[in-house]
């Protein structure tokens, strides 16, 4: 019987030049692909790789290199179309180390084919216990030798015998991390840039008749004066929109670059083999019939992803409207959308193909300009993941927008954007959901979640489509305030006070309005403007220009631009109930065509109505505070023992019968300090360390356990807690714990009802009595015990959750009744940074509690904080940990107590891809 290998294995990936490939194990299958790979190198490749002279690989060669067993021995092969292009194996030489080779076809050499695959290697060989690989290399070999160097790994090398032995600790580092992070940004970014700056576009499906989806993209690009050839395929006729035609894609002339499908959905894999054999870059499949319309269709589009990867195109679409760059140089319309916007520092990246026409009209309508559009329709191949990554890198992009219905990778999407962000603004709105992708629903969170974990990435997440322009035209051409201080410059003292309830409402603090009154002009709005912005206590100003009768606009305009841009602070306008870029309050891009000017840097913005302009304000304030705030790492933590966690959860995942870990010792004095014992499990395991992961062996059914011990490998301590049964049991607990003490149903979901626990029990009699009463009102005979904690202080609850799409969540909100009713929680993606700790305790609603506010005293919240941060570095750790609850958790004057913890253990399906080598997703 063959030998299996996990799913996780195999991957479409990225090449150094834009182009893709497919990585998976060797199969025995694989026999005449490997002698016709074989066949295809050079001498000086085969000399290299073999160290010598060997014209053929005998059968018995082929037998052993395509028969492996996926554990000791292990080969992954890179195939484009059908074709292997390139091989990499290693052979376990020893206890954690292996010998590693590869061979890449000459055609191939210097696309990075060798890199991606030794990072997928690697990863396949940790997970089975090698730590090491050692490659024997020809002193010539320099290309070889660089890429064991340029992986980020901790390398060294010694010459004897006449080669270079080169040893790889395969331990991943912080370099490794960040070689594997930029060579997957500039293969995606490339892969990207190939589409939206194509030398040729061919339009396949180009037809005679008038509204046909095909003429319709040429027409298009026609009308935009795309700067390249453009070529109309179709099968009968000579001529489409006065452009020779051509029978086929094979048939043209000269090189294609990006070819426009508007074929049949049938039809589309028959084209996809085509523009392979032509070696077109790139497709934007406008076609429909694919996953929008059910299983059948579904299956359609996964074939189409799959076999323009295999063969290194890049798919725009299905379903989509297309694409578009307004670089002058380029001047690409290859959409379905008769009204592009013009030149502007804005991304676009929109889902939906049928609501793009009506963006971009409403992008053109304010004035905005964009730089590049894409809607990328079903999304079967890329996504706004690829878009930030190209966008990132584009000088021509100042500000990045995004309408998503779906999420397809939204774990790589938040490290992205965490990055991007600090760079570029990236504003979001995000819909309910459609089932090709990851709504909130389907995630398994609540959509305040992901709001929540938008705002630690730094995007700024809008309500609806209005708003993404307010905030986008705001960003685009005006500096971020430096704080939340607005002045009010009008002439309408009712929309004066309308605007300041709009800044209280959303967080800003507006002076007292300036009322020049109804009929001033142009000197008395310049001059009052110029004395609040050279305020120290202003960071923008909202001007509200609306005149009872016409007056001189372009006069007032032309203060307004003057002031403003001396100022350095942003300016927003409600100019005579213009919305977008009013005429004369642009600054014009140098080089603009007088029929479409661009809009540069310091243009001011108008709103219909003050409101909507300060909102967009507030948004541009929040994004720039979270900008103000330190990129850092999460921080480093000495008490910490991951190693015994991992053991531990290996051992209560791979047992027959897990049995719950044992709780913490009691308490032999009153006030002493609790001290976790290690359970058996623990003990018994302690010399084994590096405990291979249990996260790929066959799933089994979920354990539950007390997670003291577990806590403990975190520096973290539960309080301890008896379980009893009588009133008896439970004045004996009482005595070995201290009074005074807690008696509380012993349910782990008690803690959500009310009347569960009664407090500050001083002796036997108290603790008899409240014993006797959970009986006899609750029907309770299982209660627990507890020290009673230090007073006063605040309940808490903290939670971590391994949410299938996102990874490691973790939770927190306050214990009250009510905050649980209301569902008032915080949530922030694992590892957590000091800063994200902070984040995530002020983002409840009921925070104050926890800072002296409403009656309450002060609390430890550096010591909540650090708690938060150590959990979220045991959530990123363990993948096992499907759910954590910490119930509760007692925030007191100067320390944390946590009162209960549970955990429920599975074996993960496989690992966080995100995390390991690149793939595309």
């Amino acid at each position: 019987m063959e030998a299996q290998y996990p799913a996780h294995w195999e991957a479409d990936v990225v090449l150094a030049d834009g182009g893709t490939a497919h990585v998976r194990p060797i199969r025995p299958a694989d026999a005449d692909r490997l002698r016709s790979f074989y066949s295809r190198l050079s001498d000086e490749s085969i000399y290299f790789r073999f160290f010598g002279p060997r014209p053929r690989l005998s059968d018995r060669d082929v037998e052993r290199f395509t028969n492996v067993d996926y554990v000791d021995r292990v080969a992954l092969i890179a195939t484009i179309g059908t074709e292997m292009v390139a091989v990499i194996r290693y052979d376990k030489t020893g206890p954690g180390e292996a010998e590693v080779a590869f061979l890449v076809e000459d055609a191939h050499q210097g696309r990075g084919v060798a890199s991606v695959l030794l990072e997928h290697l690697a990863a396949t060989a940790r997970e089975h216990g090698i730590e090491t690989f050692v490659a024997d290399v020809l002193p010539a070999n320099m290309r070889m030798m660089g890429v064991l160097r340029q992986a980020g790994y901790t390398a060294q090398s010694r010459f004897a015998d006449g080669v270079v032995r080169m040893t790889l600790d395969l331990t991943p580092t912080e370099t490794s991390a960040e070689v594997t992070t930029a060579r997957e940004h500039r293969a995606e970014s490339r892969s990207i840039a190939r589409l939206l700056t194509p030398g040729s576009v061919a339009v396949i499906g180009a037809s005679r008749e008038p509204g046909g989806v095909g003429q319709t993209v040429l027409r298009n690009l026609l009308a935009a004066d795309f700067t390249g050839p453009v070529y109309p395929v179709h099968r009968e006729v000579r001529a489409v929109a006065g452009v020779r035609a051509y029978p086929s894609v094979t048939a043209i002339d000269g090189d294609v670059d990006l070819a426009v499908v508007a074929v049949p959905a049938g039809s589309v894999l028959d084209v996809v083999e085509e523009c392979a054999q032509k070696g077109v870059h790139g497709l934007v499949v406008v076609s429909s019939g694919f996953g929008e319309t059910g299983a059948e269709g579904r299956e359609r589009q996964d074939e189409l992803a799959r076999t323009a990867r295999s063969y290194g195109l890049r798919v725009v679409g299905p379903n989509c409207l297309g694409i578009a760059n307004t670089d002058r140089a380029v001047r690409l319309n290859a959409t379905l959308a008769a009204t592009v916007p013009g030149r502007g520092k804005v991304g676009f990246f929109s889902q939906s193909g049928a609501l793009g026409t009506a963006l971009l009209q409403r992008v053109a309508q304010r004035g905005m300009g964009i730089s590049t559009f894409v809607s990328a329709g079903n999304r079967a191949d890329v996504s706004g993941n690829d878009l930030l990554q190209y966008w990132e890198e584009d000088d021509a992009t100042e500000v990045i927008l995004l309408y998503l219905e779906s999420l397809g990778n939204p774990r790589k999407f938040t490290r992205l954007a965490r990055r991007i962000s600090r760079r570029k603004p990236v504003v979001v709105v995000k819909s309910g959901g459609t089932p090709s992708g990851h709504s909130a629903e389907e995630l398994g969170l609540p959509d305040t979640a992901i709001s929540s974990l938008f705002a630690q990435a730094g995007l700024i997440r809008v309500d609806d489509l209005i708003q993404l322009f307010d905030v986008g035209q705001l960003l685009a051409y005006q500096p971020l305030p430096a704080g939340p201080k607005v002045a009010l410059v009008t002439n309408s003292d009712a929309l004066g006070l309308l605007a300041a309830d709009a800044c209280l409402a959303a967080g800003l603090e507006p002076r007292p309005p300036v009322n020049l009154g109804a009929a001033a002009g142009a000197a008395e709005f310049g001059a009052a403007l110029e004395g609040e912005l050279a305020s120290a206590g202003v960071d923008a100003a909202v001007v509200i220009y609306m005149p009872p009768l016409p007056g001189d606009a372009e006069a007032v305009a032309a203060e307004l631009l003057r002031v403003s841009q001396s100022s350095g602070k942003p300016v927003l306008t409600t100019f005579e109930g213009h919305l977008g870029m009013h005429p004369a309050l642009q600054v014009t891009e140098p080089g603009a065509s007088r029929e479409r000017p661009a809009p540069a840097r310091g243009s001011i913005p108008s709103y219909a109505a003050p409101e909507e302009a300060v909102r967009a304000l507030a948004q541009a304030a929040r994004y720039a505070a979270w900008l103000s705030q330190p990129a850092t790492p999460p921080p480093a933590l000495d008490d910490l023992d991951p190693d015994r966690a991992r053991t531990l959860v290996h051992d209560l995942l791979s047992a027959p019968e897990p049995a719950p870990v044992p709780k913490s010792a009691p308490v032999s004095e009153p006030g002493a300090a609790p001290a976790p014992v290690p359970g058996p499990v623990v003990e018994a395991a302690r010399a084994r360390r590096g405990v291979r992961s249990a996260a790929f062996a066959e799933p089994g059914p979920p354990v539950e356990i007390d997670a003291a011990e577990l806590l403990s490998c975190y520096g973290l301590t539960v309080w301890p807690a008896e379980m009893v049964r009588s009133p008896e049991e439970a004045v004996a607990a009482a005595e070995r714990l201290g009074w005074p003490v807690v008696l509380k149903v012993a349910d782990p979901g008690a803690s959500r009802r009310a009347g569960t626990v009664r407090l500050g029990l001083t002796g036997p009699e108290m603790v008899r009595h409240a014993f006797t009463e959970f009986a006899d009102q609750l029907g309770e005979k299982v209660l627990a015990v507890q020290r009673m904690a230090p007073q006063p202080a605040v309940p808490t609850v903290v939670g971590v959750v391994e949410d299938p799409a996102f990874g490691p969540v973790v939770s927190f909100g306050l214990g009250e009744v009510t905050a649980r009713l209301l569902q008032d929680q915080g949530y922030r993606l694992a590892p957590l940074t000091a800063e994200d700790a902070a984040a995530l305790v002020r983002s409840v609603r009921a925070a104050p509690l926890l800072f002296g506010q409403y009656g309450y005293p002060p609390v430890a919240v550096d010591a909540l904080e650090d708690l938060l941060v150590r959990v979220g570095r045991l959530a990123n750790d363990l993948p096992e940990v499907a759910r954590l609850d910490l119930d509760q958790v007692l925030v007191g004057e100067s320390s944390v107590m946590i009162l209960g913890a549970r955990a429920t253990l599975r074996t993960p399906a496989g690992p966080r891809l995100d995390g390991g080598p690149r793939r595309l997703s």
